[in-house]
């Protein structure tokens, strides 16, 4: 069974983390799919929007501890890391409105997905979490997506105290765009799909490029980099991937 399940729709569609079992937790065969999809998405010019959610009521839980600590280390971990900055850099280039329907957690890694979204729906229980810090870590993608998106006093705010943010939290600080009760979540992402699916083809495209250009330091490659080279713990896998 695929890791990652697109589902395509009128001018929109719909991007699942499919391991439930795991709570969508990430791994290298999950990037390298997620990697893979999002390079098709991209490239598809009759899109507008894609909603990104994940699979059994659970956004995403992080990384997958299991996979990533056994011993001895599994053989792709050394090449984990450049495909996941591959999966962001192409959630920072994507053309299409991103969408993240918020339910369940959105733990560390699985934060740093939420975030790519430019609208977030979130569910009254679900909650988001960057909580690196705790672990002697640095959060780059995390950190990247906040400062762009949010400024450098949210990101302090959850990067620094690593707090598990609930719902109402999140739309006080503007995180997610709107809340709704659980059973709502997607509903109401696919409804914003679907309107934006109507718009005439270019508009959102030229918009969003627009908007981008103002605010994003270079390109989508040069821009996560920023983070990662920021300090010795930025870009060196831990002993320990938590």
């Amino acid at each position: 069974m695929s890791d990652i399940l697109v589902d395509m729709h009128e001018g929109w569609a719909d991007l699942v983390f499919n391991r439930p079992e795991r709570k969508n937790a990430i791994h290298h065969p999950f990037a390298l799919q997620l990697r893979d999809a999002l390079q098709q998405l991209n490239a598809r010019e009759d899109l507008r929007a894609v909603v990104v959610s994940g699979a059994g009521g659970a956004f995403c839980s992080g990384l997958d501890l299991k996979a990533f600590n056994t011993d001895p280390p599994p053989p792709w971990r050394a090449e984990f890391h450049a495909v996941w900055e591959e999966v962001h850099t192409l959630l920072m280039a994507s053309p299409h409105v991103l969408v993240a329907a918020l339910q369940g957690p959105a733990i560390n890694g699985g934060a740093a997905l939420a975030l790519a979204g430019d609208l977030m729906v979130a569910g009254r229980s679900a909650f988001l979490q960057v909580g690196e810090a705790q672990y002697g870590m640095a959060a780059p993608r995390n950190v990247s997506w906040l400062v762009l998106r949010h400024g450098e006093a949210i990101a302090m705010r959850l990067c620094l105290l690593a707090d598990r943010l609930g719902a109402d939290e999140l739309l006080r600080l503007h995180l997610a765009t709107e809340v709704v009760d659980d059973d709502q979540v997607l509903p109401r992402a696919r409804a914003m799909a679907e309107r934006m699916a109507a718009f005439p083809a270019g508009g959102l495209r030229g918009m969003k490029a627009a908007i981008r250009a103002t605010s994003l330091p270079g390109g989508p490659a040069d821009w996560l980099r920023l983070a990662m080279q920021a300090g010795p713990a930025a870009g060196v896998a831990p002993q320990r991937v938590r």
